[in-house]
């Protein structure tokens, strides 16, 4: 594997290098968070830490620059914990693999966490440096944004003194950000009773694999397979047509991530197995038509399982089977205000059978309008109140309402054209983004958000373009130089 600390620019790839080297999944970060901490002792800088475990590293002005403005740079520190079925890999523990192919850096067989790992190297670069003309600075990293935007939503009034923020967090070299759709979670749960398995049963385990995934917000619009949704589509046909009994339904991970691979056990009576076979494999070889082009990876496999000693309940099954159908996933909305881009979306995430008879259900929302947000959110409540589920719906966070008119966006502007001599895009992102929740807490801050291009972002696809992070380097120097 190639060294990172051989990429340019450096430093920041070898503190990227080094933070790879550092647990940090969500709700987990005390690791990394002491090796911030570590890092600006190391350097002499001013830290501190709030009640929810935010950090703020603090850099005093360039010689010439006292005068200037403080700029917030901002990032968070935890990441997306994905991985391959067949990778063995303990996010609380283990390193992340990073390697280089193509131009482009990636993980072996995990989420590479440049989502936001390049955003805090960009932050401990910018700290280090003693060439950089700047004036003060004050690096925020939030914690637990993947999940819950908790450190968002727990940052505390006066922990910031800096009017203008540039958030590290977007994915997309080139384009700048002043807007984001705001969010929520819907989750269902059933409640089962368990059945004894009739006598002369057969069982078979139905997988799906080899999904492209990626991030709910960033990704929702191309098309991609959902393994629960697939999956669920055999099974409420099979169920209709063999009676099989479902024995396990398990799929997808993460609420803003959607789901790549799934797999449910199944019993039916022992001389159905060869026609319940077949039927599984003239449904695959029509899903792989249908997937052909945006999955070409797309895996369906179905192999004969030891008869589990129970199912769940005929009645709970049926409701489950036919909500899961039902409940929508993809795009509602375009957006009528920014062409070309999601205004409404929901994600079908996750389903997980626990071990208390639970079956929960994860899916999450966003809109760039409040009111259609919580529109879809009620819609995805109704198909699982229908099916007798219990549905809670999370606090949720609001979007970042586009301000055109804003200075630092100006600047970012010119400072992209001067350097590259093309007009940056400027668009509002369907992927949430905590400068929301800031502007509820700091409501006089003047923000833009930028970043170098990452792909399969939520996904062990997830790969970081080594030619943009230069350019983001870039950038983001002169407009630091260029605040006055």
């Amino acid at each position: 594997m190639e060294n990172l600390k051989q990429l340019n620019p450096q430093p920041l790839f070898s503190y990227f290098e080094d933070i790879c080297q550092v647990p940090r999944p969500s709700k987990k970060e005390e690791k990394i968070r002491k090796f911030l901490l570590d890092f600006a002792k190391e350097n002499n800088l001013s830290s501190k830490t709030d009640n929810i475990g935010n950090v703020l590293i603090s850099k005093p002005a360039a010689p010439g620059k006292e005068n200037a403005p403080t700029v917030i740079l901002q990032t968070h520190m935890d990441m997306v914990g994905e991985k391959n079925s067949d990778k063995v890999f303990d996010f609380e523990n283990d390193p992340i693999e990073p390697f280089v192919t193509d131009g482009w850096v990636k993980a072996n067989g995990t989420t590479l966490g440049a989502d936001c790992g390049i955003g805090i190297a960009a932050q401990m670069a910018i700290l280090t440096s003693n060439s950089i003309n700047h004036g003060p600075v004050e690096c925020l990293i939030t914690v637990d944004e993947e999940t819950g935007l908790t450190g968002a939503f727990a940052l505390e009034q006066g922990f910031l003194t800096g009017n203008i923020l540039l958030n590290l967090d977007s994915e997309d070299e080139g384009e700048l950000f002043i807007g984001c759709a705001g969010g929520i979670d819907t989750q269902a749960t059933f409640t089962y009773q368990k059945m004894e398995v009739p006598k002369n049963s057969d069982s078979l385990k139905l997988s799906v694999s080899g999904l492209l995934g990626g991030h709910s917000g960033d990704d929702i619009h191309k098309n991609r397979g959902n393994a629960v949704k697939i999956l669920t589509r055999f099974l409420w046909k099979a169920a209709r047509e063999f009676n099989i009994q479902l024995a396990e339904f398990n799929g997808g991970n993460l609420r803003n991530a959607i789901a790549r691979e799934a797999s449910a056990v199944i019993v039916f009576p022992e001389n159905k197995e060869k026609i319940i076979s077949e039927a599984f494999e003239q449904f695959t070889k029509k899903l792989i038509l249908e997937f052909e082009k945006n999955e070409p990876n797309l895996k369906l496999k179905a192999e004969k399982v030891a008869v589990p000693g129970s199912t769940i309940d005929s009645a709970t099954q049926k409701n489950l089977l036919n909500a899961l159908f039902a409940c929508p996933h993809g795009v509602l909305e375009m957006s009528t205000r920014m062409e070309g881009m999601v205004e409404t979306s929901t994600n079908l995430a996750s389903i997980k059978f626990k071990n208390d008879n639970k079956i929960e259900i994860t899916t999450s929302q966003r809109s760039e309008l409040e009111s259609r947000k919580y529109f879809a959110a009620e819609m995805v409540r109704s198909v699982f109140e229908l099916a007798c589920a219990n549905v809670a719906h999370s606090e949720g966070y609001p979007g970042w309402t586009p301000n055109p008119d804003s200075r630092v966006l100006e600047t970012t502007v010119e400072s992209y054209k001067r350097l590259f001599g093309i007009e940056p895009v400027v668009r509002s992102i369907h992927a949430g983004l905590e400068c929301g929740l800031f502007l509820e807490k700091y409501p006089h801050l003047d923000m833009v958000s930028f970043g170098p291009t990452i792909k399969g972002a939520h996904s062990p696809d997830e790969r970081l373009n080594i030619e943009t992070t230069e350019k983001f380097w870039k950038h983001l120097v002169d407009v630091m130089e260029s605040i006055v």
